[in-house]
């Protein structure tokens, strides 16, 4: 039986921050930006709401059916996102940070470190963030949710990028089509991020 997959909206978002809160866990880059257990349990879920609703406002947040995993996707047009548009706020890495925790400069770091990796060459598909239930992981919610999106970039000749926080991300990325562009990302300190990008398949 496949994968049920929903739209998710501005009712499911306490939900979906949870969840993205206890996805992201164990994340390297989670734990880089917020190294300490006490920040990491106040400030990760501000975060993880911060991105949430840039999401809900400018692009798509793809839910299973169950609320067991979460994609959040971001259609980037040619040339970089659309002047005036919230992804594209130059400032907003720094306002994330002033929202989220003023004396913590890793979250505008983060923010300004991915964004200036990003390519603008074509556009494209992008998956900011995807989290499934800890207790769910090896099922295939996450690879099922991936799938649905570049279904249709194949259909549509659409291209697609993310930016893989581990290397066992890295390598089921590989096995859906990506290819890591260089240069990779290392954080300052902190463990590496791997820009990649899939071509619509033929």
């Amino acid at each position: 039986m496949g994968v049920g997959i929903r739209t998710g909206g501005a009712a499911d978002r306490e939900a979906v921050v949870r969840l993205l809160d206890e996805g992201f866990r164990d994340d390297p880059v989670s734990g880089w930006v917020f190294p300490d257990e006490e920040g990491f349990r106040r400030a990760h879920p501000l975060m993880m709401e911060a991105i949430l609703d840039i999401v809900l406002e400018a692009g798509r947040v793809d839910l299973t059916e169950d609320g067991a995993a979460v994609a959040l996707w971001l259609s980037i047009p040619e040339g970089g996102p659309e002047e005036g548009g919230p992804e594209e706020d130059e400032d907003g890495p720094a306002r994330m940070r002033e929202a989220v925790d003023p004396a913590n400069e890793r979250i505008e770091w983060i923010g300004r470190l991915t964004e200036g990796c990003h390519p603008q060459h074509a556009a494209h598909e992008y998956l900011w963030m995807i989290a499934v239930d800890p207790s769910r992981r090896g099922e295939g919610l996450g690879t099922a949710l991936i799938r649905s999106v570049l279904d249709r970039c194949d259909r549509e000749g659409t291209a697609a990028y993310l930016e893989a926080s581990s290397a066992r991300s890295r390598d089921l990325y590989r096995r859906l089509g990506f290819e890591v562009r260089e240069p990779v990302l290392e954080l300052p300190d902190g463990p590496t991020m791997w820009p990649m990008w899939r071509e619509a398949a033929a």
